[in-house]
């Protein structure tokens, strides 16, 4: 060995500057998409967003064993006093949809999951009735909506439900299956060919002479580049020969996108090994010894390839522990950038949840949660002198049933709650049971009223590489929840009765609002209904309210939709009034499919389905923002998106309207 040619591994970089010009010569963006089959999908990366092709659920459907019921009969039953329903002769049969009305002053018999009867907007659990000869006993009223799912209150169609760049796990993959998909776009797991040299290794489970040594290298970093997100290619074993390393090199730059190679960077195989890959051409080594310990002798370079990305090469230090080290440092994070994987996270947490959250004495209830980053600016660790004050993290509860495909998929973890405590308190802290070790503040969180514009907004955000968590809930508990810095945006379209104007009039000096769109806001109904088509607003909520046949699918309480729909009533309580329901989705879905006549959604919803649309007003759909959030990297992101013409110009084409 000349004196040049060890003169490679004198030059000692600082680790910073090593992976500064590692990272430089190459491309990292995510690697192309495939088509997998869905039982492949878990723990792979979306290649696109995931727009619901079907409602979910596709009708409405009943939680419990019971009685499909109109809710109205049954106000005022009690034990002693039960309410009295003729026992219809038609029952809900599995798989079946029923093709006949449900009469007042009757009740159904339903199983679980059974699609609810035209007329019927709740579902009396059968433990509260008994059998009186042809009658259903009643003992407890429900309300409008009780143990009822409603169609496209889950999941609507063409709503955006997973976006490009998440990691599949279990509840993603559920939801996959839940919308019917059997594959789905994924990005393509990196390729890594694991090369180990020296003639000293001897493979697993063959005798082991003197003086040598069983190979570990090669299970340790085929199974790290697998934990890592790729696929590991095993090259197996090379001698100390020039020639041989030189054409195993070749055949794993050509088949993969990744190459690894350990043993013996400093001397004897090592010199081999830097000759052979600094023979493959530029960008050549950029860095050989490190400052590092262990890990000294690392070897980082890359070869350009026709028709390809650069290829990233590691010649990694023999020893195991050096070997596993270096490769977390400098190739893992690598191997997810091409595979679009995330960093993990502890598993348990301690959080606060912002409001109150009631339980049941005397079961043990485990309570969905999405984990928001609401410390303003953020405290990762507790005071020593009280651990439950001014923790990081909230809790935001994602509903307490059981049939949510969304609640799970949307989940970071679960809070139990013992079944002595009958609540947990606003502002208590708890400990959150991670469901994967993925968890990790996003940069922008978005709480509020769902528009499939602003579905667009985020997907655009992620593309330029920042997390996104969005929660729907609603105008009104939006605006709270930027009021109690719990999110950086909410989206809000709340109009003021006084001023007649749209969200100005809820910004206090804590907050800043941005402006986004219009959306238009309509009376939806089917084709050729008679009682809406050719008619003036006025006159298709005149044949609305006095048509006993005719019902209203409503918009839950709090929602900006729900305000406009009352003041247009003007206190009439028209025939599924109660019936309320969380998206325009929803409301759609009920309508197409004929579980409801007539309601309120937005232009660009009703459109997508084919359902007709009665103009009644465009509505302002803005931002609010906690004025100490207003220059977090993220929130100037989405401002500036919001001010792109191309992506104003998306939104004109999609039926809303940029001034």
């Amino acid at each position: 060995m000349s004196l040049r040619e060890q003169q490679q591994f004198l030059n000692v970089l600082d680790r910073d500057e090593a992976e500064r010009r590692f990272l430089a010569v190459l491309d990292l963006s995510p690697l192309e998409a495939e088509l997998v089959p869905l039982e492949q999908a878990w723990q792979r990366v979306l290649a696109e967003d995931l727009v619901a092709p079907i409602d979910v659920p596709a009708f409405d459907r009943s939680n419990v064993d019971g009685f499909a019921v109109r809710a109205e009969d049954t106000f005022g039953a009690t034990e002693t006093h039960p309410r009295r329903l003729g026992r219809f002769g038609q029952i809900v049969r599995m798989g079946q949809p029923p093709t006949w009305s449900l009469p007042t002053q009757t009740a159904a018999a339903i199983a679980t999951g059974g699609m609810l009867p035209r007329g019927a907007n709740a579902v009396v659990m059968v433990e509260d009735t008994w059998l009186d000869g042809d009658e259903v006993c009643i003992r407890r009223p429900v309300v409008p909506g009780a143990n009822v799912s409603f169609a496209g209150s889950d999941i609507g169609r063409g709503e955006t439900v997973l976006y490009r760049g998440e990691l599949l796990g279990i509840r993603d993959t559920g939801v996959l299956a839940a919308l019917g998909l059997r594959h789905v776009q994924v990005v393509r797991r990196p390729r890594v060919a694991v090369i180990s040299t020296g003639d000293e290794l001897v493979p697993p489970g063959q005798p082991l002479p003197l003086g040598q040594v069983y190979d570990s290298n090669m299970t340790v970093l085929a199974d790290a580049v697998r934990e890592a997100g790729g696929e590991p290619l095993r090259l197996g074993i090379v001698p100390d020969d020039v020639t041989q390393l030189k054409t195993v090199v070749q055949h794993a730059i050509e088949s993969s996108d990744v190459v690894l190679l350990s043993g013996g960077t400093s001397k004897g195989i090592g010199d081999i090994s830097y000759r052979v890959v600094a023979s493959l051409g530029p960008p050549g080594i950029v860095a050989h010894g490190i400052a590092l310990k262990p890990g000294k002798p690392l070897c980082l370079a890359a070869v350009a390839q026709p028709n390809r990305r650069v290829i990233p090469i590691a010649v990694l230090p023999g020893f195991p522990t050096s070997a596993i080290l270096t490769f977390h440092e400098f190739i893992a994070p690598v191997i997810r950038r091409l595979a679009g994987h995330s960093e993990t996270a502890p598993r348990t947490i301690v959080a606060r949840v912002p409001t109150r959250i009631n339980s049941e004495r005397g079961r043990t209830e485990y309570l969905l949660v999405s984990l928001l980053d609401s410390a303003d600016p953020p405290t990762a660790t507790p005071p020593a002198d009280d651990p439950h004050r001014k923790v990081r993290w909230s809790a935001y509860p994602l509903g307490q049933g059981s049939g949510s495909v969304t609640a799970f998929a949307r989940a970071d973890g679960f809070v139990v709650i013992p079944r002595q405590r009958e609540y947990l308190e606003a502002d208590e802290s708890t400990h959150v049971h991670l469901l994967d070790a993925t968890i990790q503040p996003v940069d922008l969180v978005v709480i509020g009223s769902q528009c499939p514009g602003l579905d667009f907004i985020l997907g655009r955000l992620r593309r330029l590489g920042f997390s996104c968590k969005f929660l729907a809930v609603g105008s009104m508990a939006g605006l709270e929840a930027a009021r109690r810095h719990e999110c950086d945006l909410a989206g809000i379209h709340l109009l003021d009765p006084e001023s007649d104007q749209y969200n100005r009039p809820f910004v206090d000096d804590n907050l800043r609002l941005i402006p986004g769109y219009q959306r238009l806001q309509g009376l939806v109904f089917r084709r050729g209904d008679r009682r809406f088509t050719d008619k003036t607003l006025d006159e298709a909520l005149l044949s609305a309210t006095t048509d006993a046949d005719c019902f209203l699918v409503n918009r839950n309480r709090g929602s900006g939709t729900r305000l406009l729909i009352d003041r247009l009533l003007k206190g009439q309580r028209p025939p599924g009034y109660w019936n309320e329901t969380r998206s325009h989705h929803a409301v759609a879905a009920a309508i197409a499919q004929g579980r409801a006549d007539w309601g309120l959604a937005i232009a660009p919803v009703a459109q997508a389905v084919g359902l007709e649309f009665l103009s009644v007003r465009a509505e302002h759909y803005d931002f609010v923002v906690p004025r100490s959030r207003w220059e977090r990297p993220a929130v100037v992101a989405f401002r500036q998106l919001l001010s792109d013409p191309a992506i104003r110009n998306h939104l004109n084409q999609s039926g809303f309207r940029c001034d």
